[in-house]
């Protein structure tokens, strides 16, 4: 039976793969978290793969505190970048399939147009120089590897814009929210399916993809819609980018194209209301 193996196991994405893993029972799926096993030691990566040889490695694995990571940008690096190069290398040594997560914070958001594979990189925070290393080091390490390149993540598991703003919207009357950013949601247990599309398509072309829901919308608006969802009262002011400072920069605009891997693939892009309801449902069903 073919293996995957899975890292970064209890973040959104890998707990999306671990639930929708038991509908690929041809599959022997291995989850890794942090403490049982660090991308960043090329050895402990080069053992443990060794002795399971597996067919496919997905990397979930990820440093995503985007505003931590301006004052932890060494330990940023070596899980985004040293630790990715690290699962490359070995994926290429046992000749592996490897599909490696990044971020649309790899652009700098002067676009007014979404995103396209092979626009230029320009990161603007720590996060997105760390992510941006790691898909260098990823394709230099491993010229076979898959990257997918995706934007605003949540799901009913972990800490998440989503998750964030219900707990907000039942605790204060008015919130504020940035309304002049733009881009992608992105449910994580739809990123699991596109995942799994690609591994079982019969095909393997290597390279890089954009894959989030179908949005071109602001957080303001999307903390409205969640507010809808939930039938909440509170009232969501709307504020600018400097009405609102973070110790990290984030793009205002970093909507991306996912035309390449819908042909490539005939992966759906679902629209992110749906996904939105599906995602409510489950976390007030949890």
């Amino acid at each position: 039976m073919q293996k995957i193996i899975v890292t970064g196991a209890n973040g959104q994405v890998g707990q999306e793969i671990r639930d929708l893993s038991k509908n690929y029972p041809a599959y022997e799926f291995h989850f890794f978290d942090k403490k049982q096993l660090d991308i960043a030691n090329l050895k402990s990566v080069r053992d443990t793969f060794k002795e399971l040889h597996p067919y496919v490695i997905i990397n979930c694995a990820a440093y995503t505190a985007v505003d931590k990571a301006e004052s932890e940008s060494g330990l940023a690096y070596a899980i985004n970048a040293e630790g990715v190069g690290n699962l490359a290398l070995v994926a290429y040594e046992l000749q592996a399939k490897l599909v490696h997560i990044s971020t649309d914070y790899v652009f700098d958001g002067t676009s007014s147009v979404a995103y396209k594979e092979d626009d230029p990189t320009s990161p603007i925070n720590e996060y997105g120089r760390t992510k941006l290393e790691g898909e260098n080091k990823c394709l230099s390490n491993n010229p076979e590897a898959i990257i997918i390149r995706t934007s605003w993540v949540y799901s009913s598991y972990g800490n998440n814009f989503v998750k964030t703003m219900i707990r907000l919207m039942k605790e204060r009357p008015e919130i504020g929210v940035v309304s002049d950013q733009w881009g992608n949601p992105t449910y994580a247990a739809d990123l699991a399916e596109a995942i799994f599309q690609v591994i079982d398509s019969g095909k393997w072309i290597p390279g890089i993809y954009n894959y989030s829901n179908d949005a071109n919308i602001s957080w303001h608006q999307f903390a409205e819609r969640i507010a809808k969802e939930i039938n909440s009262a509170c009232i969501i002011k709307s504020l600018s980018t400097e009405q609102y400072p973070t110790p990290a920069k984030r793009p205002h605009y970093s909507v991306l194209n996912k035309e390449k891997i819908q042909k490539t693939y005939s992966i759906q892009i679902y629209p992110w209301q749906e996904s939105l309801v599906k995602c409510v449902r489950k976390i007030y069903l949890d």
